[in-house]
């Protein structure tokens, strides 16, 4: 893998997205307890009975070059507002997701996403030099799948019966992506909105 995707924190005028480390646990926590997000079925949040382990595996698959864990930091309070990483990376194909992001309540719906997507994506494309950057979210995520298309997205499909849920149910997911000659129309519509948000 080498150094394709070192680790690095990327800032915007909103966030701070840092490595994610074991001294965040706390943060974290505080950040997920604002709306109980555990709760919610279809998505990967911590809960204090499996922080740890999100942590470790985060960590296990950064170490394998696999992954690149951020956590996301509020620049106006300095506080732990969410988590996001890259994940499922291939340096050989020049591809990587982005996936296990969440944020606080109060911060969702506030242009949050909007900054911390911009700055994921823009370092995929001009940094990394991605071919293809994707997103993966649950069937029945309705609020993940609209923000993914507001971002300009494209699905790609549904992967059906894709994974076994913990309860033993199934779970189809729905995959989308950005591909490099479609980065700079995004890069756009993005900025275009951030500039929203600051009006």
């Amino acid at each position: 893998m080498g150094n394709w995707i070192s680790t690095i924190e990327l800032e915007g005028t909103q966030v701070k997205l840092v490595p994610l480390n074991t001294l965040h646990k706390e943060g974290l926590l505080r950040a997920a307890a604002d709306g109980k997000l555990w709760e919610l079925w279809y998505t990967s949040v911590p809960s204090k009975s499996n922080i740890d382990n999100y942590i470790d595996n985060a960590l296990g698959n950064q170490n394998m070059g696999t992954a690149l864990p951020f956590t996301i930091i509020d620049k106006s309070s300095d506080e732990i507002i969410g988590s996001t990483r890259y994940c499922n990376v291939s340096c050989d194909h020049r591809r990587l997701e982005i996936g296990y992001t969440w944020y606080a309540k109060k911060h969702q719906r506030t242009g949050v996403n909007t900054e911390c997507k911009y700055l994921l994506l823009k370092h995929a494309f001009e940094d990394l030099n991605c071919i293809s950057v994707q997103f993966r979210t649950n069937w029945y995520n309705l609020q993940s799948r609209r923000a993914i298309e507001r971002l300009g997205a494209k699905q790609d499909g549904v992967l059906r019966n894709h994974q076994l849920n913990p309860d033993g149910s199934m779970r189809d997911t729905v995959v989308f992506s950005i591909i490099e000659q479609e980065w700079q129309g995004v890069k756009k519509l993005l900025e275009y909105k951030m500039n929203k948000y600051k009006t």
